[in-house]
Order: structure tokens, then sequence, then C-alpha cells
């Protein structure tokens, strides 16, 4: 059993999906490694007058100023009742040429997702908003949700982004 065990994972390994889990609240997300440009700690954002109201504001990174996302606001979760600013981080990921921000609660870890291990977004979530969702991953007994980033913001949302910045 030990044999066949091992063979089936090199096997699922060559179109496992390389994702990046993090943390809202309770619930767990991950989004494709190759989406993620940086993780970076929590540093003082600039507030914007007039962005969206999930745009926390922008931030200096590296001489690029980037606009940054309340992940929270953006998925219209409650607010967080105990923020621990020292695990909350700032996910920095691409959309072409435009860098964002997506500010988390905490990153846990990089994970392989196999094929079998996912299974589409049920039909009753499905809706308004909920295209980015790619689907929900089952690994060591728990629930993740897979995003799908270049679909969490609409055309013109992405094309907003820089403005905001």
């Amino acid at each position: 059993m030990e044999t066949t065990q091992t063979s089936s994972d090199n096997k699922t390994g060559l179109n496992a999906l390389q994702m990046v889990g993090f943390t809202v609240g309770e619930e767990e997300f991950c989004v494709d490694i190759l989406k993620v440009q940086e993780i970076i700690r929590m540093v003082k954002i600039t507030h914007m007058p007039n962005a969206p109201e999930y745009v926390e504001g922008i931030i200096n990174l590296r001489n690029r100023v980037i606009p940054v996302i309340d992940f929270r606001k953006k998925m219209h979760f409650s607010e967080a009742t105990q923020a621990n600013d020292n695990d909350r981080r700032i996910v920095v990921i691409s959309f072409g040429k435009t860098l964002v921000g997506l500010i988390v609660d905490k990153v846990s870890h990089v994970m392989k997702i196999a094929p079998d291990q996912i299974t589409a977004t049920p039909e009753v979530i499905k809706g308004y908003d909920s295209e980015c969702l790619m689907g929900v991953g089952r690994v060591n007994e728990k629930l993740i949700v897979l995003l799908d980033l270049d679909k969490m913001f609409k055309q013109e949302e992405t094309e907003l982004l820089p403005q905001a910045a």
C-alpha cells in the first residue's frame, strides 16, 4: 500500500497546483503561487480620498506606488473582531503589469493541491461576485477556497486600481 501511495503522489504531483494559503477570519483561501510577487508585513498605508470602499490606500514598495485592498471588505466579510497586526500581511499580487496588495489576516504556507482534491464551486454559491471562486480544495480534512485572482476584479475595476494609486 505504501508503494501505491508514493506512485500516486508522483503522478498527481505533475498536475498539482502550487498555491499560497492565507486566512481571513476563520476561513482559509489560496491563490496561484505564480500570481504572488511577494508577501510583506503590514506597513503604513496612505489613504486615498474617493477610493472604492475596499481600497485601503497605497504603499511605496521599492519606489513603486501600489494600491492596497482589504480582502475582507472586497469579499464582504464582517469586520475583524481581534485583528492581530503581528500576523497580518500584505500579499502583493500581479494582474498583468499591475501590482496590487491584498491585506489578509495571516499567510499560512505554500501547498500543492492535486486536481482530484478540488471540487467545483457549489451551484448554490454561484452568482454575483462568485466568478472568482475556482473551487474548493480538500487538504488534510480542511476545506480551502481556491481563488482565481484574474476574475476577482471586473475589467473596469482593474483599470481603476492604478488610478487609485
